[in-house]
């Protein structure tokens, strides 16, 4: 009677512990995997991460950046050299714009029109703001018959009123790309109407955020205007003048939500271009597109860049708050100041940053005497996850060399510390 249940039992001795083992392996599997696949929608090393693929542009060129930080969020034939066609005007306004803020010139200047500036006097087929001989007009509307008309002939009469000749204005053009650094960035004319005109989306990109940063109303008084009105009756002096109404030629203005600018730009050589700058709640962001086939395209894929950007980045700004001093050895102050040595904002995938940790590290060895801006160690921003951002920390003033006994105690102070450190 009993022969049988020992055999149950051997059997299951046998096979029956490791079935089980099988068993609840296979039901908690979906638990981990599940458990996985949601720490891995969560969190990335990268703060970069985007919680979605890059999306599928027809754009030859593209790039899309974090207007505040600069940091490259998304790139597609980066380095392709294309001409920016009308992008070009907005080194021109920029050039102005910089004369203007240093006070020598002024937005209310009646500009002299030479004939190199009428509309009649422009290449076929060119945008125009439509001057013409005799019209008084200043340089506040030829600004914006570059922003909004994007005119050949504001172009014309704007770069020779900030240069005293054309080629002085072009070499000033050429001279700021060379000073941001944008290496494959050179002018020939300030209106885009020239195919030698070369730039690419990571230059032009960077131009973008600098030019931003140097004229943040720029937006609100010139890129974000949807209609152009000219002329009036105060330029040609006449009771009914043959206005022209024009619209802005950046059809996402209103559209996609945050456009605010900058430009559109098109020739045959290099097909419809497009810089686009988009701000959503404390996030910048500028896409560059360049290249494209149909201003369908160019407006679909800056529309596509802009959202999945919004949909998977955020600029945040640090307070970086109290900032120990650093010790100085052998100087006439023990003790200086820190302060960031770079910009305090970061960007990271919106799945991170929730919680921010900081730690400072200070360099335990600096030795008098130092400059102003003196490296003295890091901030490290961290979240849950970790590490985000590390922002050198820079001396706030010059230490000098202290006196002869400052020298010799604290070359023996600091011998002893590291020897008794290590």
């Amino acid at each position: 009677m009993n022969k049988p249940t020992v055999k149950r039992t051997a059997r299951f001795r046998r096979y029956g512990l490791p079935l089980c083992i099988l068993a609840a392996l296979f039901c908690t599997s979906g638990f981990f995997f599940r458990f996985k696949t949601a720490a891995a929608e969560t969190y990335s090393g990268n703060p970069l991460f985007p919680s979605s693929e890059p999306p599928q542009i027809r754009s030859p060129s593209a790039v899309l950046i974090d207007g505040k930080t600069g940091t490259l969020l998304y790139s597609f034939n980066p380095s392709l050299v294309i001409s920016p066609a009308s992008l070009t005007k907005l080194m021109t306004i920029h050039l102005a714009l910089r004369q203007v803020a240093q006070g020598r010139i002024s937005v209310d200047d009646i500009v002299e029109l030479p004939p190199e500036s009428w509309a009649e006097n422009q290449p076929p087929r060119s945008s125009l703001m439509f001057l013409d001989r005799g019209h008084r007009v200043s340089l506040g509307e030829l600004l914006l018959g570059l922003a909004v008309s994007s005119g050949n002939d504001a172009a014309v009469a704007v770069a020779l009123h900030a240069a005293p000749t054309m080629e002085a204005f072009v070499t000033m053009m050429n001279t700021e790309a060379g000073r941001l650094g944008l290496v494959s960035t050179r002018f020939f004319e300030p209106a885009g109407i020239s195919s030698e005109n070369t730039t690419t989306a990571m230059d032009f990109a960077l131009f973008c955020k600098a030019y931003l940063q140097e004229h943040p109303s720029s937006t609100g008084l010139l890129h974000s205007v949807p209609v152009f009105a000219y002329p009036g009756s105060v330029n040609t002096g006449t009771a009914k003048p043959p206005t022209i109404v024009q619209y802005n030629h950046n059809a996402l203005l209103g559209f996609v939500p945050g456009v605010d600018g900058l430009k559109t730009g098109h020739i045959t050589e290099a097909g419809y271009n497009i810089a686009l700058s988009a701000l959503r709640g404390n996030t910048r962001l500028i896409a560059v597109l360049l290249g494209e086939e149909t201003e369908e395209d160019r407006d679909r894929d800056g529309e596509t860049l802009l959202n999945w950007g919004f949909d998977n980045f955020i600029t945040i700004d640090i307070n970086a708050g109290y900032l120990p001093s650093v010790r100085i050895w052998g100087g006439g102050e023990k003790y200086i100041p820190v302060k960031p040595g770079e910009s305090t904002s970061l960007t990271a995938s919106n799945k991170r940053a929730g919680v921010l940790e900081q730690e400072v590290k200070l360099i335990d060895d600096l030795k008098a005497p130092l400059a102003a801006g003196a490296a003295a160690g890091v901030l490290i921003i961290r979240d849950e996850f970790g590490e985000l951002k590390r922002i050198p920390l820079v001396l706030e003033r010059p230490v000098y060399r202290g006196n002869f006994f400052r020298v010799v105690w604290d070359n023996i102070a600091l011998f002893f510390k590291k020897l008794f450190s290590k």
